[in-house]
C-alpha cells in the first residue's frame, strides 16, 4: 500500500480509502445488499491487512448500523493512533421530524455525539458535511464545526459534492472569522462522471484541499461489462438516477475499461480505479467491497499504471454530463 498526505495537512493515509457505506444491517436504511457484522468482518480484517488506514461512514448509512460495526471493527484490526476515520453529518438518522437533519448549530452538536457513541470513540480524525444545506447560513455550519474541532472531537472537518461557488464561500467564511476550514472534497468523480474537473478539482489544487471521491466506479459500473446487474445495482435508484440521461456514451467508456483491462490481464475495477487514482488533487478515492475480490482488485489498483495511450482511449468518449450528485 501507498500513503500519502490528505491535502496539505499533516495526515497520513493510504491511497485508498475503504468506504464503510456496504457494511450495516440489511434491514435498516432501505439497503438490502449491506453486510451486518460478521458479513463485514473479513472485508474489514483484509483491508487492514492490505495496508488501509483510512475509513469513510456516514451517521445516516443504514440508519447508524454502518457506524456501529464500523466501530467494532476498528477496535477488532486497528490501532487507534494508526487509524483515520471519517463520518459525515447532514442527513437525519431516525427519520422525518424537525431539527433531525441539516447542519444548524443544534443537528452538529446533537449529531456528533451520536456519532461517537456509535463508533465507540471519542474523536473522529475527519467530521465532513453530506452535501449543502440551502436551510441554514453557512456562517452557522461553519462556526459549530470549528467548535467540533476545538472541543478535541474531530481533528479536520471536509465538506462532499456541491457547487464550488459554495465551497469557495464556506471557505473564506471560516478564513475571515479565523473558524477551522475544510481539509478535503469529498466529490463525485469516475470515468463516467468529470465534470468536477472544470472548476471544483482545479479550486481544490490551488487551495490544497485533499480529494476522497466518492463512487470511483460508477456504483460499479465500471467494474463490469455493460448490462451487467448485480444485487445492489438492481435496487439503487440513486445510482440509476445518475446514469439513466447518459446511457449510450457512457457505454462507450465503459467498453473501453473493458478493452484495456482484457488486455492488461486485470479487472475492470483495477483500470477505473487507476485512472481515478492519477488525477491531480486526488488523495483517496473512495471504495467500497462486498466480497473480497472487489477489495483485492481495488488495492492492486494503487500499483497498477495505465500508459498514456490508455488514459487517451478511457477519455476519448466522455461526453459532458449535467451536474448531478449535489443532493
Amino acid at each position: 500500500m501507498q500513503y500519502t498526505k490528505l491535502g496539505r495537512t499533516g495526515l497520513d493515509v493510504s491511497r485508498l480509502c475503504l468506504g464503510c457505506m456496504s457494511f450495516g444491517e440489511p434491514d435498516a436504511g432501505g439497503h438490502p445488499w449491506t453486510l451486518g457484522e460478521d458479513a463485514s468482518r473479513p472485508i474489514f480484517r483484509r483491508a487492514v491487512e492490505a495496508g488501509i488506514n483510512f475509513f469513510d461512514t456516514a451517521n445516516v448509512y443504514s440508519a447508524g448500523s454502518s457506524e456501529i460495526i464500523v466501530g467494532k471493527l476498528l477496535k477488532e484490526f486497528t490501532r487507534r493512533d494508526e487509524a483515520v476515520v471519517a463520518t459525515k453529518v447532514r442527513n437525519s438518522v431516525s427519520g422525518d421530524g424537525p431539527n433531525r437533519e441539516g447542519l444548524s448549530r443544534k443537528a452538529i452538536m446533537t449529531e456528533i455525539d451520536a456519532s461517537l457513541t456509535r463508533l465507540g470513540l471519542d474523536h473522529v480524525d475527519l467530521y465532513q458535511i453530506h452535501r449543502w444545506d440551502y436551510a441554514t447560513p453557512i456562517e452557522e455550519t461553519m462556526e459549530a464545526l470549528h467548535e467540533v474541532v476545538k472541543a478535541g472531537k474531530a481533528r479536520y472537518i471536509g465538506a462532499s459534492s456541491m457547487f464550488a461557488w459554495q465551497f469557495a464561500k464556506a471557505q473564506e467564511v471560516a478564513r475571515a472569522n479565523g473558524w477551522t476550514p475544510f481539509a478535503t472534497m469529498q466529490n463525485y468523480l469516475n470515468l463516467l462522471y468529470r465534470e468536477e474537473e472544470r472548476e471544483m478539482i482545479p479550486l481544490c489544487a490551488d487551495q490544497g484541499v485533499g480529494l476522497i471521491p466518492w463512487s470511483p466506479l460508477a456504483r460499479g459500473r465500471l467494474a463490469r461489462p455493460r448490462g451487467g446487474e448485480t444485487a445492489r445495482s438492481g435496487s439503487d435508484v440513486f445510482g440509476a438516477s445518475l446514469y439513466a440521461a447518459t446511457e449510450a456514451a457512457d457505454g462507450r467508456v465503459i467498453d473501453a475499461v473493458e478493452t484495456i483491462a482484457a488486455a492488461r490481464g486485470v479487472g475492470m475495477a483495477q483500470v477505473a480505479l487507476a485512472w481515478v487514482l492519477a488525477q491531480p488533487g486526488v488523495s483517496a478515492p473512495i471504495a467500497g467491497a462486498t466480497k473480497a475480490g472487489q477489495l483485492d482488485d481495488a488495492v492492486a489498483a494503487v500499483e497498477f499504471a495505465l500508459t498514456r495511450d490508455e488514459i487517451e482511449q478511457l477519455e476519448a468518449h466522455y461526453e459532458p454530463h449535467a451536474v448531478t450528485g449535489h443532493d
